[in-house]
């Protein structure tokens, strides 16, 4: 009898705002710095999971549909909305 098991594990990307803190975390997340594993973790494991696999900024375009973006605001300061993908992995 042969058996097949599914090697793979459960895995979820979470998109956050990566929102100034004054302690640099939110560019430590955003660049994928080292500096962000110990936050990255930290926020796959408040939702139950073991470890976050990876982290980094995301483009609101990338976000399909889920960030309106008028065509005529650009924003260059500190209070621009910049987000995070952590992937969180069981």
């Amino acid at each position: 009898m042969l058996a097949a098991s599914s090697a793979s594990a459960d895995s979820r990307v979470f998109i956050i705002a990566n929102q100034a803190d004054g302690y640099g975390v939110d560019q430590c997340l955003a660049m994928g710095d080292k500096c962000g594993a110990h936050t990255a973790r930290s926020y796959c494991q408040s939702r139950e999971f073991a470890s976050a696999s990876a982290y980094r900024r995301v483009d609101p375009d990338e976000i399909t549909g889920a960030i309106s973006k008028a065509g005529n605001d650009i924003c260059t300061g500190s209070g621009c909305a910049e987000y995070v993908a952590i992937t969180c992995q069981r």
